[in-house]
């Protein structure tokens, strides 16, 4: 008998050391997941099990048929279920706070994109199978045969949907093998040229500008990081209008659309051009960036470089030149969004030691380990960019984004949605559903969304002296936002 009950008390001890040791992994697991540090207020635990009977539906229905989950689906193909989602219907009404990255031109949802082409004095022409638009006013030029868009949408009842194919990235088969990374990154940077002569237009601008802070604020997103550029404008006299003159523009439309929201906490633009020119054109970018920031300090807030990184110059071509304005600026570098490794994704090094404030997608950085540490022990946020990396085909399965690693072990990150106008997308929503869905475990609630929130300020481009208040005015606003659940779902 000894023997037995020694073998007995033997796997009974073991069995007991294996759950114990389970759940102390799982426990200290739990404890380095992003947003773990919250306490959820008794309210705020009511609404958090209003979210997970919708999100623990909807996760275990795609365990049950993985081809429904639909982080795992192209978006092309996704958005039309996400917007059914009660989970995408909860994200729309948090308070998102901040949208830290997204490219000027690229912002408006396509249909109310496609609704400001309707504006006086547009024409298009299809030059040598290239179609392009342009505003004008008291003659054309001779140099291709320029038809009013109003006068084109007469003639063919096609055109909206042919216009449309052209501003965005949608296609049937986006997962299909008609084209590889560098096929769709030239496909995506062809829209850019399409839209820009769009924007010379100067009550174009405005009305685009003023649409695109009404889309986030609608969207509960009520400060805006944007990447772009400030070129010359016109108006419908003709008149042209200097790179100073359309940073002011930026300040005009922000100031009136703050007084029709007056909850509005602005927004401010980050300088980001080609990042495939000469050490020469670097210069002027330089130069020209420090007049915008000398002269509109409280709209022009920090440099980037952008563009495909695989085919444009590294960082460090422009290093010697970067540092010499960087006690005077603040950097938001896009760094590794590639899927290369000892290539394109040193950028990574290069950011951190030009002193990045944030890098935008970092989609190589586990490849780094040196990055990660250093990110950690200097708090630099991670721009998040979950559709974007999918349509430009670094990952298809979103749950195997390079986020979810990210948000695992806590570090700083935030969710933005770089150009939601070419995949579709309208505003912020898009972006935090994958992530929340697709990069977050079965178990992550309610924290993880308020963590996004409140990161989206810790991590602006604004004045830390200002951010108290800032994030006093976030809070008011989840503070009704749990109240507005609590009423709608009870």
């Amino acid at each position: 008998m000894r023997p037995l009950l020694f073998l007995i008390l033997f796997i009974h001890t073991a069995l007991a050391d294996f759950w114990d040791d389970r759940n102390t992994l799982l426990s200290n697991e739990a404890s380095q997941l992003f947003g773990s540090f919250w306490e959820l207020t008794e309210n705020e635990q009511k609404v958090n099990d209003i979210l997970m009977k919708f999100k623990l539906q909807e996760y275990d229905e795609g365990l049950s048929n993985p081809s429904k989950f639909l982080p795992s689906i192209h978006f092309f193909h996704s958005k039309a279920a996400i917007e059914q989602s009660e989970v995408f219907k909860f994200i729309q009404k948090v308070p998102k706070g901040a949208s830290l990255h997204s490219h000027s031109t690229a912002m408006l949802s396509t249909e109310a994109l496609l609704n400001l082409t309707y504006m006086e004095g547009l024409y298009g022409c299809d030059d040598n199978t290239k179609f392009k638009l342009h505003f004008f006013f008291g003659g054309v030029n001779d140099d291709c045969d320029w038809r009013l868009l109003e006068d084109l949408r007469n003639e063919d009842s096609g055109f909206d949907d042919f216009l449309r194919s052209k501003m965005t990235l949608v296609v049937d088969d986006p997962a299909g093998t008609c084209c590889d990374i560098n096929e769709v990154w030239s496909a995506f940077e062809d829209i850019f040229e399409f839209v820009a002569p769009l924007f010379d237009y100067r009550q174009f601008l405005h009305d685009y500008l003023y649409q695109v802070l009404r889309e986030f604020h609608d969207d509960n997103v009520k400060y805006l990081e944007i990447r772009g550029v400030f070129g010359e404008t016109f108006d419908s006299n003709n008149t042209i209008y200097g790179p100073l003159d359309t940073a002011q523009l930026y300040k005009e439309t922000q100031q009136e659309f703050a007084i029709d929201s007056q909850d509005f906490a602005g927004h401010r633009v980050i300088y980001s051009n080609s990042r495939k020119v000469s050490i020469d054109t670097m210069d002027s970018y330089i130069s020209d960036y420090l007049e915008l920031r000398a002269a509109y300090p409280e709209i022009v807030v920090g440099f980037d470089l952008v563009g495909q990184e695989d085919l444009g110059e590294p960082l460090s071509v422009f290093a010697d030149q970067l540092a010499t304005i960087a006690n005077r600026t603040k950097f938001f570098f896009h760094a590794g969004e590639t899927n290369w490794y000892g290539t394109t994704d040193l950028n990574l090094i290069d950011a951190i030691l030009l002193n990045t404030s944030r890098i935008g997608h970092a989609f190589a950085i586990t490849k780094h380990p040196e990055v990660l540490r250093v990110v950690k022990e200097r708090n630099i946020a991670i721009e998040l960019n979950p559709i974007s990396n999918q349509v430009l085909k670094l990952v298809d399965d979103l749950r195997n984004h390079v986020g979810a690693y990210l948000i695992a072990n806590g570090y700083p990150v935030v969710i933005t949605c770089d150009g939601p106008s070419f995949w579709g997308a309208k505003g912020l929503s898009y972006d935090w559903y994958m992530a929340f869905m697709g990069m977050t475990p079965r178990e992550g609630d309610l924290r993880i969304l308020k963590e996004l929130a409140w990161n989206s300020y810790v991590y602006t481009a604004l004045d830390k002296e200002g951010l108290p208040f800032i994030l006093n005015l976030l809070q008011g606003w989840w503070d009704d936002f749990i109240k507005e659940i609590l009423e709608a779902y009870h």
